[in-house]
């Protein structure tokens, strides 16, 4: 029983401890702050009334207000705003203190370190059952010995972070050489492909041309052809109306003319020739057209292992 009252009253008198080191760290906080921006005083100056103020924070203050006056007290501000050096070492030593790490519990300096936990204690922590039977060592020896172990450990990862920087770099180069290399080629595959538009489009038009030439001959022979039919027929026709028109006229007059008539009715034209000009040669110009096309591009293609 008198163990477990000691214990009680340990933990209570740790616990009044830490509250009243709490309270007063808020209560310190509370005076190191500035009153215009609520934070702790950064670059602090104090006025002839004795109030501090963060330099900046004065400053806009007075650009807003159009008037050098203390924020709190409204009283003019007579010279320039000192520098106040007390303060400002106030505020350095207390956000040094506040970042140090403490103990959660007691709010002292972790001095120690538990071999057995691996956690960082107080003076107080010590003490504590939990820790009275731990191998303990001062914090600054075991955080030597903690670097060394890490540092050990470290390596392997330098090590292997080193290898994985190497193919990071090499996944770039060939990911780099592969876009190179595809624009290369894209390249190539249409100056090839160019090539055979080229020879195709020649090609064609080699082929257009002799159908043409074709077609120009062929129009030719029919023109002189039909030029002369149809000088034949005009002149076959004038005799046909002529020897009408006589057959028309008085039996007199028929009869004066009758030897001209008749020899007029002679025709002397020999019957139209049978058309001996041939149609166009589709067969020459479209039969296996593809094939002997291909037939003459593989003059101009190569086989090749690229």
């Amino acid at each position: 029983m008198c163990d477990s009252l000691l214990y009680y009253i340990l933990r209570e008198t740790e616990r009044s401890c830490v509250c009243k080191m709490a309270a007063k760290d808020l209560f310190l906080e509370e005076e190191l702050c500035c009153s215009v921006c609520c934070e702790i005083f950064k670059d602090p100056v104090v006025l002839g009334c004795s109030h501090s103020f963060c330099n900046i924070c004065l400053q806009r203050c007075w650009e807003e207000k159009k008037s050098r006056e203390c924020p709190i007290c409204r009283r003019k501000a007579l010279s320039k705003p000192t520098v106040s050096l007390v303060l400002k070492n106030i505020v350095e030593s207390y956000l040094k203190q506040k970042t140090e790490v403490r103990c959660s519990i007691h709010g002292e300096k972790l001095l120690l370190f538990c071999e057995d936990d691996e956690e960082p204690l107080c003076v107080v922590c010590q003490t504590s059952k939990k820790h009275r039977n731990h191998k303990l060592c001062p914090a600054e020896e075991a955080a030597l010995d903690v670097k060394k172990e890490i540092k050990a450990a470290l390596n392997p990862l330098k090590e292997k972070l080193e290898r994985f920087a190497t193919a990071k770099r090499e996944y770039e180069k060939t990911a780099e050489h592969i876009k190179s290399q595809a624009q290369n080629t894209e390249r190539q595959i249409k100056a090839e492909f160019e090539k055979l538009h080229r020879f195709l489009r020649d090609e064609e038009e080699a082929r257009l041309a002799a159908l043409r030439e074709e077609v120009e001959q062929k129009n030719h022979t029919m023109r002189e052809k039909i030029d002369k039919i149809t000088r034949d027929f005009s002149t076959l026709s004038d005799k046909v109306t002529a020897i009408e028109k006589a057959l028309q006229s008085e039996d007199v007059s028929l009869l004066k003319t009758c030897k001209n008539v008749k020899r007029r009715a002679q025709c002397t034209l020999q019957d139209p020739e049978p058309l001996s000009v041939k149609l166009i040669d589709v067969a020459k110009h479209l039969g296996n057209l593809r094939f002997r096309v291909w037939e003459k591009m593989l003059e101009m293609v190569q086989y090749s292992e690229y």
